[in-house]
């Protein structure tokens, strides 16, 4: 649709200019205003073809106006662009009927893709929900966190199966209930069952309840997990530790949306959301013969991979100030993390995650009379979070491992957790694979995103790269540039 009419709407007048020339060359024809008032009267009056604007404009607000153009205008997809770049932002341009959220700085090429998808696809109109803007159950402003709070928006108003993954600490579970409190199943019930917590032999009747003499000790009928999230969402935590029994009663369940009681013969029609997490890499399991390849595919329909916290590193000042507002609240005494306090925040690793920085933060907090904590106090709580690394004789630390020795030294134990047995056929290219992830991850990470970059860094062709990037599942952050 090169000859469409794109509506732009912002006060900036360096983003008015940047979006018209690069609409014009994609194109467009291009009509801009600095004001919601004009856009609104030419929305009204049934011209333009998408609309693209800013949230805070000088007369009156985005999301106040975006009703009124669903109501006027409902295949009329609008773009959102916002330097506010919270999850709220996110959630409230999906909620006002927002065809996408796009954060300022934003990325020219991704903004012109993203509207020629607009342009072409069927416009979906979904009912309007209640106004959902209290709290802010996520933290963080930094691209990682950006690229999850679009996935999020998107997700909202369907029911689609996603898989979280992440180190552990990095907030698998919020983002679940996120998804549920501000999605189409808001009104129903959010539960959460951690497989590595629960006895094997009990994980069955856990999901599905038990009837009475099913087992012994089975007194009495026993409601399961999925009876209890019965038009909610089910978060299923470390999938990775279900066994296979388990794992094939789930993928029926998936398959034909009905189950059985642990002892009962009648099946019960199955309403519930799943969401999935884990820490482990189940392609490796999936190998090993642990985890069901058909399962995996099944869940993994929206794959979702959380950033650890040293790779978003600015959102440290954020996430404290919000760990300091919660403690506050719970009684401790409200103090104050200086410059230098939290620029040593930033540069610790924080194996432990965002987990980790919240119990450094509130130890702090109960532990210090003083009202500003300091760069020392930092320095020693986080000396004593980190154990010295010794060597197996307990004698000078040791150097750091190189590649080589490190892959020397996981091939080591991973033969030796098959005792006197040998792994599966096939281990040369497993092994492959699972290096490739984390080396494009790094390479993408240290490139900002930037896959032109990343395939040089790498000596891969770029779209060797991409066709890599699709096949392995690797979540793409973009770093924010200039417009």
């Amino acid at each position: 649709m090169g000859n469409a009419t794109i509506l732009v709407a912002d006060d900036d007048a360096a983003i008015r200019t940047v979006l018209n020339q690069a609409l014009t060359r994609a194109g467009y024809e291009v009509r801009i205003t600095s004001n919601a008032a004009t856009l609104w009267r030419w929305v009204s009056a049934g011209e333009g073809d998408l609309v693209i604007t800013d949230v805070v404009m000088p007369d009156e607000n985005a999301f106040d106006m975006l009703p009124r153009i669903r109501r006027a205008r409902p295949d009329l997809p609008v773009l959102v662009m916002s330097a506010q770049n919270t999850f709220m932002t996110a959630i409230k341009a999906s909620e006002g009927g927002a065809y996408d959220y796009l954060p300022k700085p934003f990325d020219l090429t991704e903004m012109i893709g993203t509207i020629g998808r607009a342009l072409s696809e069927p416009r979906k109109v979904a009912a309007q929900p209640e106004d959902t803007t209290e709290g802010m159950p996520l933290v963080g402003r930094s691209a990682a966190m950006q690229e999850i709070y679009r996935v999020l928006a998107r997700l909202m108003q369907t029911d689609l199966t996603l898989m979280i993954t992440g180190e552990s600490g990095t907030g698998k579970e919020l983002v679940a209930r996120a998804l549920h409190d501000y999605g189409k199943r808001r009104n129903g019930p959010f539960v959460a069952i951690n497989m590595a917590a629960i006895p094997r032999d009990l994980i069955e009747s856990e999901l599905f309840g038990h009837e009475k003499g099913a087992f012994t000790g089975a007194q009495n009928r026993s409601t399961g997990r999925f009876e209890q999230a019965e038009g909610g969402t089910l978060f299923l935590d470390e999938i990775g530790d279900m066994p296979m029994d388990a794992q094939t009663r789930l993928l029926r369940v998936l398959q034909q949306g009905e189950y059985t009681t642990v002892g009962g013969r009648t099946p019960i029609k199955s309403d519930v959301r799943i969401v999935a997490a884990t820490n482990k890499d189940l392609k490796i399991l999936i190998n090993q013969g642990l985890f069901r390849e058909d399962l995996f595919y099944r869940l993994n329909v929206v794959p979702l991979r959380l950033p650890a916290l040293r790779d978003r590193a600015e959102d440290v000042p954020d996430l404290v100030r919000h760990f300091v507002r919660h403690a506050v609240g719970e009684g401790l005494d409200a103090k104050r993390f200086d410059g230098d306090a939290l620029d040593l925040l930033k540069a610790y690793p924080w194996p432990g995650n965002v987990r980790e920085l919240e119990n450094v933060v509130r130890r702090v907090m109960a532990l210090y009379p003083q009202d500003v904590i300091s760069r020392e106090i930092i320095d020693n709580e986080l000396r004593i979070e980190t154990p010295e690394q010794s060597s197996p004789q307990g004698g000078a630390p040791m150097a750091q491992a190189t590649i080589a020795q490190s892959v020397e030294e996981n091939m080591r134990r991973y033969f030796s957790g098959f005792g006197e047995d040998l792994p599966p056929p096939g281990l040369y290219h497993r092994v492959l694979e699972e290096v490739e992830y984390p080396l494009i991850l790094a390479a993408l990470t240290a490139t900002r995103g930037n896959q032109i970059k990343a395939a040089d860094l790498l000596g891969l062709n770029r779209n060797t790269l991409r066709k890599k990037i699709r096949e392995l599942g690797v979540t793409v952050y973009r770093s924010p540039r200039p417009a």
